[in-house]
Formats: structure tokens, sequence, C-alpha cells
């Protein structure tokens, strides 16, 4: 027969297993509680945020004293507005890299003001004529642009990016690489 000790014994064994199990599923409750704030938090600074980028593609407009005409739309997809709208653009006959970015003296930049949520604005670059001719006609002459559209917002900075080089074929852009800091 079992004695009144052995089930003492195993009672407090037991209690005791019981106890650890609590306090682990008490603690991954709590690990899971902290997630859940992490991910509240990020869903909220993202959502509560201007977002802007492009509406669409870089279109060509038409020539102007000896200048090919391009603009590209942005749109504030965000819930808040962007201010100090800054639209950064290079070019050049070899391929760039996000690096020209970082040079200042490399880029025209030019302040496009505040942009609400949904407004759009539409952004101009010019290319010598002659260079899109000879890009048109020759193989051998490439046009690779870099475009930058920073802004700021209560809650800090951020900015669109995107290297493109020009196709004759489709007198149009090929976006090579896009980015969103």
């Amino acid at each position: 027969m079992v004695d009144l000790a052995s089930i003492e014994q195993w009672a407090t064994i037991i209690g005791a297993v019981a106890t650890a199990a609590v306090v682990f599923f008490l603690w991954k409750a709590v690990k899971q509680m902290d997630e859940n704030v992490k991910f509240s938090r990020i869903q909220v600074i993202h959502r509560f945020r201007p977002w802007v980028g492009p509406s669409n593609s870089i279109q060509f407009m038409r020539t102007n004293n000896g200048k090919e005409q391009f603009a590209i739309k942005l749109k504030n997809y965000g819930e808040l507005p962007a201010s100090n709208v800054k639209a950064m653009f290079a070019m050049k006959n070899e391929e760039l890299t996000r690096d020209v970015l970082k040079n200042p003296n490399s880029l025209e930049t030019f302040n496009l003001g505040p942009l609400l949520p949904n407004m759009e604005k539409s952004y101009w670059f010019f290319i010598d004529s002659d260079l899109m001719r000879k890009a048109k006609d020759n193989d051998s002459t490439q046009i690779f642009i870099a475009l930058y559209f920073a802004y700021e917002f209560p809650g800090g900075k951020s900015g669109y990016g995107m290297l493109s080089r020009y196709d004759p074929s489709t007198n149009n852009f090929i976006h090579k690489d896009m980015w969103v800091d």
C-alpha cells in the first residue's frame, strides 16, 4: 500500500512542476505582449507619417531651348504632410551609384515645398538635346540619372531614390535601383 509520506512527496513534486509551468507560460505571455507593443509602435509610426514617392514613370514633355524636358509626379501617400520636400538630380554618361547623392556639388537641387496627404507635385529635369540625339543614334553614348526626393515630417526625415538608365528604343528611363530611406 502507498503510505501518506510518499503521496505528500509526489504532491510536492507535481506542485513544483505545475508552478514552474505556470511561471514559464506567464513569461511567454509577457514576451508576446512586449512583441505586440513593439509591432503596434511600428504600425503607428509608419501609418501616421508622410510617404512620398512617384505616382507615375518619368515622362518626356518637350524640347525647349536645346534641352529635352522630362517630368515625374510625386505624391504623398501618407496621412501626414511632408515638409521641405527637395528634389535632387544628377546625370552622367557612366553608371551611377547611390554615392552620387552624398556629394551635393554634383546634384541639382530644387525645393518643392510642402506636400499634403494625397497631394501631387511635378518635378522637371532637363537633359541636353545633343546628348539625347547621340544616345538615340549611337549605342556607345549612354545617359544615367539619379533622382532623390528628401522630405521632413514631425517624426524625422525620409527620402525616396532611384537610379535609372535612358533607353533610346522607348525614349524613356529604365529604373536600375529604387529605395526608401
